[in-house]
């Protein structure tokens, strides 16, 4: 059964969120808001956690999942970024935005694509998660919270509280998101030379980055 946090959406609770962190560290896989739609989260280096959240999203191993880093600094440690790709993370960070780029060796192989070695990261912009990044002291694992069958995201905790109250172990409740999923925007072509590859258009706007 999900524990519930409802907190308050410009200033969170920290106690309240302490909580939830204390359940996501001991292996529980928690849905979170952020600045497209909600997520499921786990420990970064949880192997069962990842599974667990691999199945209750309903995707294999070739699906990307996202870091969830505090900010720029924490993101460079988990991939490799040259300059031309740090000026564009640098200009759409934080915000809306998945970049998919060559995970470095702090990244465990079985989270990276199986035949890329590529992770998708982001700098979210959104208060409580940012607090939750921040109590936890290292990036979550996450997905976009859309459920088996079907194709669009959930933004509405307690719905979601009513659907996966039995998969869940919290579910964080900062008020309703925006229902529409991150840009996706694959960067590890500039690595040899190519151009960035929209993935996705979500809520992120391409033209920021000149795309």
């Amino acid at each position: 059964m999900a524990q519930f946090f409802e907190v308050h959406p410009d200033n969170p609770q920290i106690r309240l969120l302490k909580q939830a962190v204390s359940l996501i560290e001991k292996g529980a896989i928690a849905a979170v808001p952020t600045d497209s739609s909600y997520a499921l989260v786990c420990r970064l280096d949880d192997k069962a956690a990842a599974d667990t959240l691999r199945r209750i999203r309903g995707v294999d191993d070739k699906h990307h999942l996202t870091l969830l880093c505090r900010d720029l600094s924490e993101l460079a440690s988990y991939a490799r970024v040259d300059n031309a790709q740090y000026r564009l993370l640098k200009a759409a960070t934080p915000g809306p935005y998945t970049f998919i780029l060559d995970a470095s060796k702090e990244v465990p192989r079985r989270l990276s694509h199986p035949s890329r070695k590529t992770i998708g990261l982001r700098v979210p912009q959104h208060k409580t998660l940012q607090c939750l990044l921040e109590l936890l002291g290292a990036p979550l694992l996450a997905t976009t919270l859309i459920p088996r069958g079907e194709t669009e995201p959930l933004n509405d905790a307690s719905e979601i509280r009513s659907l996966m109250e039995h998969e869940l172990a919290a579910v964080v409740d900062a008020g309703a998101c925006p229902k529409q999923a991150t840009t996706v925007i694959d960067l590890a072509p500039m690595s040899d030379g190519g151009e960035p590859v929209v993935i996705r258009q979500g809520r992120g706007d391409v033209a920021l980055l000149g795309l």
